[in-house]
């Protein structure tokens, strides 16, 4: 083993008898080199893609929420909030009314979500990283805070003397058409205090009124509501607490989610953006990486004479396989190497000066992991060792022989 590997490095690192040698191999191991940077590069994109795509919803998303099976609305009386609130890892909890809406804003309309939340709403959200302008939700029911693009589909700013209301409606449940569509909604006037901007789906989708306002206009009962959002305590067993909240709600077959859950569809296509870029990106290193077996032949044909020195002085053709599989593999495992370094001196650049920007303010956004690391010289070092395997094993006897 020491004999080959001693071989190995000086074949690795002594020029060839011939500039075109040395020029494959030099390529084989810029390929190495580059195609190892460009999948590191890949990782860290996406990673820090999926952070910046996923931090708005832990803006807005609760870590758990408790949904009905079926219908709109669990019952929630005062005896399960006492032991909701005795459960060890909820840190705390919020009522929600969540219902389809009509807005009508001056001589402007649009659909839309009232989410009714409680006063202790921002304990589970952090409402201050969301508000845009104006301030949020002070417990008076005539008060509402709108997303920036329902505010800006609507016309509507925040109104800092009550003279300009937003129309809320609501169809009132019943069968058939009402011979007088006035009498077909329940209405409430609320006057829009803040504007909360999340991201650009949410922000035209949802304003947030006190649960008050909401359980009025859909003149829902007190014990009754539409779903709970938790915030969990640090280092808090997540499925511990979730098989506690379905034995609590046990008779009503509730569904808790949690924060992935909830975003299941863009954690998929990420994850698969992911995979798909990554499995591009492997596809062009093998191609890279198989020139190594390329240069490993050509140096085979090039110590030819070597070869057979090394077989008459007794060194059996495994040995000897093993001298271009240590040369391949070493080209290999420090090509690896040196294009972690690079990628990672690109990343620092990109985060430190923005070298490539999204939008005049915003860099692309990146994130450095010790998995990225791990895959990429994995990745790298397996191509490289098959195909330095694949060149190794055309020696043979008819080679050796004279």
């Amino acid at each position: 083993m020491k004999f080959s590997y001693y071989i190995a490095k000086r074949y690795l690192f002594s020029p060839g008898s011939s500039n075109a040698i040395n020029i494959i191999t030099g390529i084989a191991a810029a390929g190495v080199v580059i195609g190892a940077m460009a999948l590191f590069l890949v990782l860290c994109g996406f990673a820090g893609l999926k952070d910046f795509s996923l931090q708005f919803s832990s803006y807005f998303d609760p870590d758990l929420k408790i949904f009905p099976s079926s219908g709109k609305t669990i019952t929630f009386t005062n005896a399960q909030k006492e032991k909701l609130s005795k459960l060890e890892g909820i840190a705390s909890f919020s009522e929600i009314i969540e219902e389809r809406v009509f807005l009508e804003f001056k001589d402007k309309q649009k659909t839309g979500f009232i989410k009714g939340v409680d006063a202790n709403y921002k304990n589970v959200i952090e409402t201050d990283s969301i508000i845009f302008a104006g301030e949020w939700l002070t417990g008076n029911d005539a008060q509402v805070v709108a997303g920036f693009g329902v505010s800006r589909e609507l016309g509507m700013g925040v109104e800092q003397i009550y003279t300009n209301f937003l129309s809320i409606y609501v169809p009132k449940p019943g069968k058939g058409i009402p011979k007088d569509p006035s009498k077909a909604f329940r209405k409430k006037t609320a006057v829009n205090t803040g504007i909360y901007t999340v991201n650009e789906d949410l922000d035209k989708k949802y304003i947030f009124s006190t649960i008050g306002l909401a359980r009025d206009l859909l003149q829902l009962p007190k014990d009754q509501i539409t779903n709970i959002e938790l915030k969990l305590s640090t280092d808090t067993d997540e499925d511990v607490v979730t098989k506690q909240l379905l034995e609590l709600f046990k008779e009503q077959n509730v569904i808790v989610k949690n924060r992935i859950q909830l975003n299941d569809t863009l954690y998929k296509m990420l994850n698969t953006e992911n995979l798909a870029s990554y499995l591009v990106i492997t596809l062009i290193a093998i191609i890279a990486l198989f020139n190594v077996a390329g240069a490993i032949i050509m140096m085979i044909i090039d110590k030819k004479n070597n070869i057979k020195t090394l077989y008459n002085l007794g060194a059996t053709l495994p040995r000897i396989r093993r001298i271009f599989l240590f040369q391949g593999s070493l080209m290999t495992v420090l090509g690896a190497f040196f294009g972690l370094l690079l990628g990672f001196i690109v990343i620092l650049c990109q985060q430190q000066f923005g070298l490539l920007m999204i939008t005049p303010s915003l860099a692309y956004p990146t994130k450095i992991t010790v998995l990225s690391f791990i895959i990429v010289f994995f990745t790298i070092t397996v191509i490289g060792i098959i195909a330095s395997l694949l060149a190794s094993s055309r020696i043979n006897q008819k080679l050796v022989s004279f």
